[in-house]
Order: C-alpha cells, then sequence, then structure tokens
C-alpha cells in the first residue's frame, strides 16, 4: 500500500509556470484504450494453469456454520449494500456521516495518515475515530446495514504510525537474522500494539523477493533468495493472526499477504514495472511466500502494482482467480492497492469493472475518487458488467472474514480487550525484542586487526549524521510515508545509536566525544561512524545504480579525515539495500551493515563492545540476505545465477572468531552507464500523461481528453496510436506533461551523455512559442524554447529534435530526481503532435549540446 502527494499539491510547479515563458537559449502507458475487448471488458479466456501450481493446505478450513451466517448476511443484503463492502476509503477522504450513509467494508489509513490529521495524535484519538467509524457502520438508521467496518494499517516494521510505538528493523535486516521464530514475536508484539488502538487489520508481511536492488522498497523484502521468505511469511502470519484455539482472537489482527504478484522482480527494479519472468520462474520465485503465508492462514492478499509480461496484475483474472483462488485454494479476499486498479487498461481511479471481474474483491480507493467508483461499480453490476455471481462471490469472501475474525461478535473498538492499554504501546518487552532483532540482524563485513569487539576503556568519537538521528535509522514507513520529517523528539522511549553506546559505557572508564561532522578536543583512540540512506519509500526510493552517495561523497571525506589523523574508524552503515561502497569500506577499518534498525539503537552497542571484563557478549550472527554488488551497476546479482561473481556473496558475515578475508584497496574503478543503456520510450509505462496546471495535476486516462485549455488524443503516424496530438489555448497555467508516480533517477543517462529525443510536427504556419521543460521533486526550472530549433521545419512537416540532458541539468533540473522529463507549454493557441519520445544513447550528428 502507498501514500501518494503530487508534490506538496505542485508547490513547484508555480514558479515553473510564472518563468516558462521567458525565452531560454540553449547554446546550442500508451494511454489506456478506451475500446478495450469485450473479454477484457467482462473476463479473460480462461488458460490451464501449470502443475506446478500447488493446492495449498489452508489451516482454517471453511465450515458449515461460518458459511451459513455468510450466506444469511448476503441474501439480506442489498445491492447497494454489497457494493459498498467493496469499496476501501481513506481516512482523509471520509467521514463517520459517509460510513452511516453507505455502510463501507473497511477503512484504512495510509502511510502518513492520522486521525484528526495530527502527527502527534494520541492512542485515544486513534480509539476515538475506530469507535466512530465502527458505530456509524453499525447504524441502521440510513440504509439498514449492521454489517461492522473494519480498520486496515500498514504496520510493516511495527506499529508505525503510531508515535511512542516499538519499530523493529525493517524486513531487509531480519532477513539476516534468519530466525523465523523470532519473526513470530515481532509479528505478535506488532499485533497487541495494533489492537491497543482499535485496528482490526494490517497490510503486512511484503513477501516479495527482490532481485534488483535499484528497487526502492528492497528494504521491504526479507531477501533475494525465497528460501527465507517462504518461512518468514509463514511465521509472521502465525504471529500476526494466531493459530488453533488463539486463531483471530482479542490480541490478534488481520494479516495481508503482499503483493501479488512478481514486484520484487520488475524490470530495472522499476517500482510499479514490468515483471517479465517465466511462469514456473514467478511459481518458484516469486509466489513462494504466499506459499508460506497461506498454509498459516492468511486471511488476506493485496494485490500488486506491477504487470506480468505488460498486463496489470489488478486486471489480471489469471492470476487473481485462477491461480490464487482456483488454483491455490485462497478463500479470503483480494484486496487492491492505493488506485492500483486505475492502472489496468481502459479504467481509471473511478471506473474498473475489469479488475472486479479479474478477481479483485475489494478496492483500495483513497482519495474522493470513491465515490464516483461507487456510482459507477453500482451501475456496472446493476446493468450486468460485473456479473451478479462476481459480485457475490466478492462479498462471501469479505463476510467470510469478518465472521472468522469476529467482528458480528466482538463489543466496540473502544471495548475490546487491548484498547486503550496505552502501557503496551513501545512496551518493554516489545522493545527487548526489537533489540535481540537488532542485533541479529547486524552483518560484519570487515573487522582489520580484530578492531572490534571495543574495550570499555577507549577514548571514542562519535561522529556522522546517522548517530544521533532515530528517524534516519527508522528509513521510510516511520510515521511519515516518507520517513522524513521527523525528529528524536517524534520517537519517545526509543534509542538513537548513540544513546545505546552512551548508555553501554555509562558505568565504564570509556571517554565519548560527539561531533557529527568528526570534530574531536581529543584525540580519540577509535571513531565510530554512523552514515547511510537518507529514508525513503516505494518508488521514491527507486535509483539508476547502487553507488552510495554518488556524486557528493561527504560521507568518504569523513572516513578519510579521520584515517589521515591516523585513527581507526569503525563505519556503521545505515541503509535500505547492499550499496556499492568500496571506497567507504577501503576507509574503514571495520564495517557494519546495520540495513534499517528501527527504535532501539542500543542493540548496536550490545554487539560492538565487549563486556566490562572484556568479555563478548553478543557476537555477530548476521548474514548477508542479499548479495554485496562489486560495482555500481551490478545492480541483479543473485544467489543461483549463472555467472555469480559479488563482492561478497549470499549468506556471507563475519564473527569474532573469523579472519577477515575484505581486503583493502578493493577495485575503487566505477563502471559508468554507456551507449548499451536501453532508450526509455516515454509513451510506456510506467510514464503517463498528464494536464498540469498552477495546483493539481489531472492524469488523462483516455485516448480521447478534452479539458477547457487542452485536448488530448492519440493518433496513427507509422503505426496504430504512435503519436499524440496536444491542442493548447495558449492558457499559460496549463501544461501538459509524460509524468510517473514517483521521482525517476536519469543520472546514469546524462553521464552517458543522453538526450531527450522525439518527433514533432506543428499544425501551423507562423513562428509561435513552444517550450519544452522537465519537472523535479523540487523546485527547478530549466525551460527550453523550441521555436527557434522548429522555425525551419515546413509546416506539417515531421522534424526530429535531440536535446543533450546536460541542458536541462545546467539549467538546474536534478537528474535523480526527476517525476515528468518532458513537459510541453505555450501562451499561444496551437496544435503540436508528438512521436518517438525518448531518453537514449543512441544521437543524431545535430543533437543539441550544452556542455
Amino acid at each position: 500500500m502507498e501514500l501518494k502527494s503530487l508534490n506538496n499539491k505542485l508547490k513547484i510547479l508555480t514558479p515553473l509556470i510564472a518563468t516558462s515563458f521567458a525565452l531560454v537559449s540553449c547554446s546550442q502507458e500508451k494511454a489506456p484504450d478506451a475500446n478495450i475487448d469485450q473479454a477484457e471488458q467482462h473476463v479473460e479466456v480462461s488458460k490451464t494453469v501449470p502443475a506446478f501450481w500447488p493446492v495449498v493446505a489452508n489451516p482454517i478450513q471453511a465450515d458449515r456454520s461460518t458459511e451459513k451466517r455468510v450466506q444469511e448476511i448476503l441474501q439480506s443484503m442489498t445491492i447497494e449494500q454489497k457494493i459498498a463492502q467493496m469499496i476501501q476509503p481513506e481516512i482523509r477522504s471520509i467521514t463517520p456521516e459517509d460510513m452511516r450513509k453507505y455502510g463501507f467494508g473497511s477503512y484504512l489509513n495510509g502511510g502518513g495518515s492520522f486521525p484528526n490529521q495530527k502527527k502527534q495524535s494520541s492512542i485515544s484519538d486513534w480509539i476515538d475515530f475506530a469507535e466512530q467509524m465502527y458505530l456509524a457502520s453499525i447504524d441502521a438508521s440510513m440504509d439498514g446495514s449492521t454489517i461492522p467496518t473494519m480498520w486496515g494499517t500498514d504496520a510493516v516494521h511495527g506499529h508505525n504510525n503510531v508515535i511512542g510505538a516499538t519499530l523493529f528493523p525493517h524486513n531487509i535486516g531480519l532477513g539476516a537474522a534468519n530466525n523465523p521464530r523470532l519473526i513470530e514475536q515481532i509479528a505478535q508484539a506488532t499485533a497487541t500494539e495494533v489492537m491497543v488502538t482499535g485496528i482490526d487489520w494490517i497490510f503486512a508481511p511484503t513477501v516479495a523477493v527482490v532481485r534488483d536492488d535499484r528497487w526502492g522498497r528492497t528494504y521491504e523484502g526479507y531477501s533475494e533468495d525465497p528460501e527465507i521468505v517462504k518461512a518468514y511469511s509463514a511465521a509472521i502470519v502465525r504471529g500476526l493472526q494466531g493459530q488453533g484455539n488463539q486463531f483471530l482472537g482479542d490480541d490478534k489482527v488481520i494479516a495481508t499477504v503482499k503483493h501479488f504478484l512478481g514486484d520484487g522482480g520488475t524490470e530495472k527494479g522499476d517500482d510499479q514495472g514490468n515483471n517479465i519472468a517465466s511462469e514456473e520462474a514467478l511459481y518458484k520465485v516469486h509466489a513462494q511466500g504466499y506459499i508460506g503465508g497461506l498454509t498459516s492462514g492468511a486471511q488476506t492478499v493485496m494485490a500488486s502494482f506491477n504487470s506480468w509480461h505488460g498486463k496489470k496484475n489488478h486486471g489480471s483474472y489469471y492470476l487473481l482467480t485462477q491461480v490464487l483462488k482456483d488454483r491455490m485454494g485462497f478463500d479470503g479476499f483480494i484486496v487492491g492497492d492505493w488506485n492500483g486498479h486505475g492502472q489496468v487498461k481502459g479504467c481509471s481511479n473511478e471506473s474498473c469493472s475489469q479488475s472486479i471481474n479479474a478477481g479483485l474483491d475489494m478496492f483500495m480507493a483513497p482519495t474522493d475518487s470513491w465515490k464516483p467508483l461507487y456510482y459507477n461499480t453500482l451501475a456496472q453490476a446493476k446493468s450486468g458488467e460485473i456479473p451478479m455471481s462476481r459480485i457475490d462471490d466478492a462479498v462471501s469472501r469479505i463476510l467470510r472474514v469478518k465472521v472468522r475474525a469476529g467482528l458480528f461478535d466482538k463489543p466496540s473498538p473502544a471495548k475490546r480487550l487491548l484498547s486503550g492499554k496505552t502501557e503496551l504501546i513501545g512496551h518493554p518487552d516489545h522493545r527487548a525484542i526489537a533489540r535481540q532483532a537488532v542485533r541479529e540482524s547486524l552483518v560484519l563485513l570487515k573487522n582489520k586487526n580484530n578492531l572490534l569487539p571495543l574495550p570499555q576503556n577507549k577514548n571514542i568519537l562519535i561522529a556522522g549524521d546517522a548517530a544521533d538521528n532515530i528517524g534516519k535509522q527508522s528509513g521510510g514507513w516511520t510515521i511519515t510515508w516518507q520517513g522524513t520529517g521527523n525528529t528524536n523528539n517524534d520517537f519517545p522511549g526509543a534509542t538513537s545509536i548513540l544513546d545505546g553506546i552512551k548508555n553501554k559505557l555509562a558505568d565504564s572508564d570509556a571517554n565519548i566525544e560527539f561531533s557529527p561532522q568528526g570534530n574531536y578536543q581529543t584525540k580519540p583512540d577509535v571513531a565510530i561512524v554512523v552514515f547511510g540512506e537518507e529514508p525513503y519509500a516505494e518508488g521514491n526510493g527507486d535509483l539508476d545504480n547502487l553507488e552510495y552517495q554518488r556524486g557528493n561523497k561527504r560521507d568518504l571525506a569523513l572516513l578519510k579525515k579521520l584515517k589521515r589523523d591516523n585513527i581507526p574508524v569503525i563505519a556503521i552503515f545505515i541503509s535500505g539495500r547492499p550499496m556499492w561502497v568500496n571506497p567507504e569500506l577501503n576507509a574503514s577499518d571495520a564495517f557494519v551493515a546495520a540495513w534499517l534498525p528501527g527504535t532501539e539503537g542500543q542493540g548496536i552497542a550490545d554487539v560492538i563492545f565487549r563486556k566490562r571484563n572484556g568479555e563478548v557478549d553478543f557476537d555477530f550472527t548476521g548474514k548477508l540476505s542479499f548479495s554485496w554488488p562489486n560495482s555500481p551497476i551490478q545492480t541483479t546479482v543473485n544467489r543461483y545465477d549463472t555467472q555469480y561473481n559479488p563482492l561478497l556473496p549470499y549468506g556471507f558475515g563475519l564473527s569474532y572468531s573469523d579472519t577477515n578475508i575484505i581486503a583493502d584497496n578493493l577495485d575503487e574503478e566505477i563502471e559508468t552507464l554507456n551507449s548499451d543503456l536501453i532508450a526509455l520510450n516515454l509513451f510506456n509505462a510506467p510514464w503517463r500523461p498528464a494536464i498540469v496546471n498552477e495546483s493539481d495535476v489531472e492524469l488523462i486516462t483516455s485516448n480521447n481528453f478534452s479539458g477547457t485549455s487542452i485536448k488530448y488524443q492519440t493518433i496513427d503516424r507509422d503505426t496504430q496510436e504512435d503519436a499524440r496530438r496536444i491542442e493548447f489555448t495558449g492558457d499559460a497555467r496549463v501544461m501538459f506533461e509524460i509524468q510517473d508516480n514517483f521521482v525517476f533517477d536519469l543520472r546514469g543517462y546524462a553521464d552517458a551523455n543522453a538526450a531527450l529525443s522525439f518527433d514533432i510536427r506543428r499544425n501551423h504556419a507562423e513562428e509561435l512559442p513552444l517550450y519544452l521543460s522537465m519537472r523535479c521533486e523540487q523546485e527547478c526550472n530549466p525551460a527550453i524554447d523550441l521555436s527557434n530549433l522548429l522555425k525551419t521545419a515546413e509546416r506539417k512537416a515531421w522534424q526530429t529534435v535531440q536535446i543533450a540532458l546536460a541542458c536541462f541539468s545546467n539549467k538546474g533540473a536534478t537528474m535523480d530526481k526527476i517525476i515528468a522529463p518532458f513537459v510541453l507549454s505555450t501562451n499561444k493557441p496551437q496544435i503540436v503532435e508528438i512521436a518517438k519520445l525518448e531518453i537514449t544513447t543512441t544521437k543524431s550528428k545535430n543533437v543539441i549540446e550544452c556542455r
């Protein structure tokens, strides 16, 4: 699940729009098809499911009393009530009055969303909101519905939206621990803290098997290999939901195995991208987490944003119905991801019969689109576009889970067993489990001259900007969606890595000096430098290669500064993935991959220091569950690859009894991306057309769009719909762009001297201004006037234009944070046609260079 923001309501656009009409010298998914096939509009033609897909032994079998109750409820429902069960809005877009009127089956809070929209919401605020929504859902005064709603939340490393909760290491660190029993304890603790706030359902575990570490969600995966993922999925579902007589008891929550299917295997690690694995590989690699989760009785599965061989999973009848439900025997319900249905061919956020017919049971409709989606789905059900049998199946599945979870019999959220027991939020027992998880997740990559473990009688310098930063050590999905904007004050009861060291050495003879910049008054015996990636989530973390701090080696400079002073250096590396850090490894005497440890920084100090008597308290036990790259562009190195040559292999990890095998002077030569780069076709997914004004972005979801300021349509040039026509009215406040959901890293293309290339023609003779720009995450204004470049072209003649990316970066575009690589605007009425829009290293001799 995700939380999409439109650049803080496009705060960066106003200056761009205001200045984009100044003459700037440059020194020299395919849109969804409205006419979808009849088979796709209703149900795909069934295919034969290969025998390697198993029937999963589900411990939670359908029983007669449950099914009888489900059918009794279903038969009493109106069609309006049924459709409402299939809609899941977000708390920022609905009120208790909406719940009372419609009777939604569920609702959610996205990352960074809180009751009353207060980040510092108290536990009573969470419970009060749960109580209001529950009571509204069973209020029969409006539509006669008495079906309790349920609240879903992203508790992906603890109850991470709640101030004061215990935050466990992210999944990548837990994978390094390789301890399923510990994972089950983490899940149990998480379930407890979630139940304190009156919430019934969490969107975890993520069971993606990550194959390309450029993916911004790599840290949400336990491993590059399904071995650990399968065992962990079973364990975490047991811990969240319970088993046997404890199944979905008063201290348990409904689990969600996600994202079905293949999200960790997209090309180039592109979030929401395309997985082209064979079906057998899809099963053997990417489906194993679902085998594990379903064998423990997981009640819900979340569909994935990604495509498989070009077809969006939210619209795949084959995967959702034939494979998951029919063959594997899943009898719970499938929930969508954040407006994921809107990405299906022929769909929008407001209408998507294709997803329901494919097997989706519940739309996640987090924005104001929930209302038109409700009414459109209702109309489609009444017309037969969605068969009533499909509606009844979806609602039966939702009701089945609610009956199994006891929602019809439990008291209201405020009156449940654990509700309001604030002492359980961040409970010492939970923090102890998290601290153990930190210890077991640490992987020792280098230990020259057995520098570690440290005695407790040294002069120690603590440096690095992550040493006293709980938000940074916790990563994304931490209070806010991206994990940014937090301070240590937002984590009551938590321990930074610095505080953990101070606590460990409180009664020792050690002397501690702290300076993020590495300054000191007394020369230290040793320096501990804590540094690493800034927090990110989902596609905002996508990279184009794995070089750490590319273009700004400030942490390396700090390490080298200390080395020049002949100070032994221990590096504690905070990251959500393996990264190419050869220079940093060479500049360190000891190097610890600490991943994203969460709120219990004390766990690091437990391992790196000896006891006062000199004995070792805790040794390093963590082993790499991801292979470590030997170059910045070795992004898809995975265990069992035919040619497998990582810097450090899967399963590597030193202990104190090992002889260090990482030599100094590792190769620091950087292999640069070159002309072998595949061209980015900006007419293909994930790129999509949009209209941008001063305050909003409106996605174009059909092949023909007519707005007040712009008209858009796909046209044929050489092949069917291979070009786009944009008609501007001359409203200077409006722009046309090709954009993605997330920031895109174009540095590899810029380094390879790539160009933005397109064919263009204009249907007018006079020379009119036309401005080309890019849109960045932060404010940027790299506007280029195309009129001089196009003036030699005859009217209605196609002309190829290639502009080096340097033209845009020289004017302030941040190439690692591009949201829209192609933005057109004008203050004069005109018609422009565009074809062959791509970013390519294959350039013509007439390319415009801006070096």
